[in-house]
């Protein structure tokens, strides 16, 4: 029997991307990134959160909130694959699916009270858009999410390839220290679509107050420009 039924957002995430273009692929690639998670006002109990303290790593279940679609199709293109091949919508980890709920597993690096927003969790390995609104937060538990014989089908292609990231001083010094090796690490990701091969082009994408211009050649991604993000 369908039974309908609607969900509150418990938090929002602050991290530092403005739009998707730049966000890691999956949750975990870069644990350099740091991110809060405030909780709305009906759920800033710190009750809620006894004993997530003890726990090294958590799940959220949160929403894709800016690709909500009236429709959806059974079948779509990862990026992973170029943009080309066809798969199952539940064999991938596409925003465009019926119910467009994202999982993602991060470092807690803590708890942090705040007497405007109360408690606040501090992550780090997000991969999710500033704003992002969470609908729930369940601790990981290793005896039972972990399994290290698991496969990853087409996802285990190319997993350790990453770039050279030539960053000269000159654009290194407009980034505040303390996100700079996170910059690096997004970066040597290769934030560009599988599809997007032009070695001519610059390629840009906000990333915390900042516009971070860049061109690739080969395994080698060399920063162009970075400049003061405009404001919307």
């Amino acid at each position: 029997m369908s039974q309908k039924f609607s969900m509150t957002p418990i938090a929002h995430i602050h991290s530092d991307f403005a739009e998707k273009f730049g966000v890691p692929r999956q949750s975990g690639l870069v644990e350099e990134l740091e991110a809060d998670i405030v909780f709305e006002p009906a759920y800033q109990n710190p009750d809620a959160l006894r004993g997530l303290e003890d726990f090294s790593h958590i799940w959220l279940i949160w929403v894709f909130d800016r690709a909500i679609r009236d429709t959806w199709s059974p079948t779509v293109r990862p990026p992973r694959l170029g943009g080309n091949t066809r798969m199952g919508v539940f064999a991938t980890r596409s925003p465009f699916r019926p119910n467009p709920l994202g999982l993602s597993s991060v470092k807690l690096e803590g708890i942090e009270m705040r007497p405007e927003v109360g408690p606040v969790l501090l992550v780090r390995g997000a991969d999710l858009m500033d704003g992002t609104p969470i609908y729930d937060v369940k601790p990981y538990l290793p005896h039972a999410d972990c399994h290290p014989e698991a496969t990853g089908g087409y996802s285990s292609d190319g997993l350790a390839h990453v770039l050279t990231v030539i960053l000269p001083p000159e654009w290194e010094e407009k980034v505040p220290a303390a996100h700079r090796a996170a910059l690096r690490a997004v970066l040597a990701q290769d934030p560009r679509p599988a599809y997007q091969q032009d070695s001519d082009r610059v390629y840009g994408f906000p990333f915390a107050g900042l516009e971070v211009h860049f061109t690739v050649a080969g395994d080698v991604l060399t920063v162009c420009g970075i400049f003061p993000a405009e404001k919307a």
